[in-house]
């Protein structure tokens, strides 16, 4: 796998792409915004979102509109709520506030590819009726009352985890695992999530949260 580390701070970066690169991954080092955009392809980018030439929201923005299957996990100082609200809202997959542990960071790396290898695998195609919505798990479509929404990739695999069991109360552990197979995930991560998702469905109540459990997808 190769991994894109997008990092101003040279001592920082030079240590992770080492233990990076010891953990058997493939490394370019990139310490500025444009050197960022203009990098080869790549299966993940660990994103700093504060770079001497742009802002890393704007730069996790462009990466997500040219590749939704992009893993792109935000690794910042910033650990602001607002900040990490709209790192996901413009792409992230994840979001790691400096400092941080390489066992922590190892961890959330694993699961992100696992879960885009598994993304890439074709699925056999099955039509899931919740009305007003409709969502093809095979093409990776939704309609509400016939009209297409577009999702981006978390938005759907949170859907999709809860129509497997319309009307039953799904918990955040197996939605942390359905979407990011981990529990890694914190909480608040997957309520941006869903916040943005209810807004997408036009429908906030069709997304219903059971209280100290996790989430359900409404039935009638």
């Amino acid at each position: 796998m190769r991994i894109l580390l997008v990092e101003d701070d040279r001592r920082v970066g030079d240590m992770m792409t080492k233990m990076l690169t010891q953990r058997g991954y493939r490394v370019e080092h990139a310490a500025t915004a444009t050197a960022a955009l203009e990098a080869a392809p790549c299966d993940l980018v660990l994103l700093d979102l504060t770079l001497p030439d742009g802002d890393g929201i704007d730069v996790c923005r462009v990466l997500r509109a040219r590749n939704e299957n992009l893993g792109i996990i935000a690794v910042t100082a910033r650990g602001e709520e607002r900040d990490r609200v709209t790192g996901l809202r413009v792409g992230a997959d994840d979001y790691v506030v400096k400092p941080f542990s390489m066992a922590e960071l190892q961890a959330r790396i694993e699961a992100l590819l696992r879960r885009t290898v598994r993304q890439a695998q074709p699925e056999a195609g099955r039509i899931i009726e919740v009305p007003p919505a409709r969502i093809d798990t095979g093409a990776r479509t939704v309609t509400v009352h016939g009209e297409p929404v577009t999702l981006t990739r978390k938005e759907f695999d949170i859907l999709h985890s809860l129509a497997r069991q319309p009307g039953v109360a799904v918990p955040w552990e197996r939605i942390r695992l359905d979407v990011w197979q981990t529990t890694w995930c914190d909480k608040h991560t997957l309520e941006v999530h869903v916040t943005s998702l209810r807004k997408k469905l036009g429908d906030p109540g069709l997304l219903e949260t059971v209280r100290g459990v996790g989430y359900r997808l409404r039935t009638g």
